[in-house]
C-alpha cells in the first residue's frame, strides 16, 4: 500500500483549500473543486459540506479514484472509507484549522451528520 511521505503530510494538512477531481468511466480527470483538507495523524480527509448530494461527492463515491492537489502537491489517489472511531479527532482539526471561519460554516463540516460524508485521500502510485 502507498503512503503519503511527511513531506506530503505536512504541505497538504497545513494547505488552507484542497482541489479535487475524480475520475470519468473513460480515466479522464473532471474538473477540479476547492474544498477543505484536514490531517489526523497519517491520514487526510474531506468532507462534503453540502452533503450527500454534493456533485463532486457523488462523483468521487462513484469513481473510487481521482487526483487531489494542494500546498503545491499533486498525488493521484483513492476515495476510501474513514475507520469509525477517528471522525472526533476529523472534527477537533476542522475546527482547529477552520473555526476562525465561524461556527455557522465550521458547522457544515463537523458532528454526527456528516461524518458518514467523510473521504480518506489515500495516495495511489
Amino acid at each position: 500500500m502507498t503512503t503519503w511521505t511527511s513531506d506530503e503530510l505536512e504541505k497538504v494538512g497545513a494547505a488552507e483549500e484542497l482541489q479535487l477531481s475524480s475520475l470519468r468511466q473513460d480515466g479522464s480527470l473532471r474538473p477540479f473543486v476547492t474544498m477543505w483538507v484536514v490531517r489526523v495523524g497519517e491520514d487526510l480527509y474531506v468532507r462534503s459540506a453540502y452533503g450527500p448530494d454534493s456533485g463532486w461527492y457523488r462523483r468521487a463515491k462513484a469513481s473510487g479514484s481521482g487526483r487531489i492537489r494542494a500546498g503545491g502537491v499533486e498525488r493521484d489517489v483513492t476515495f476510501d472509507e474513514a475507520a469509525p472511531g477517528v471522525h472526533p479527532a476529523i472534527d477537533a482539526a476542522y475546527h482547529a484549522k477552520y473555526d476562525r471561519h465561524g461556527a455557522r460554516i465550521v458547522g457544515t463540516v463537523v458532528g454526527d451528520a456528516v461524518a458518514e460524508l467523510t473521504i480518506r485521500l489515500v495516495p495511489r502510485d
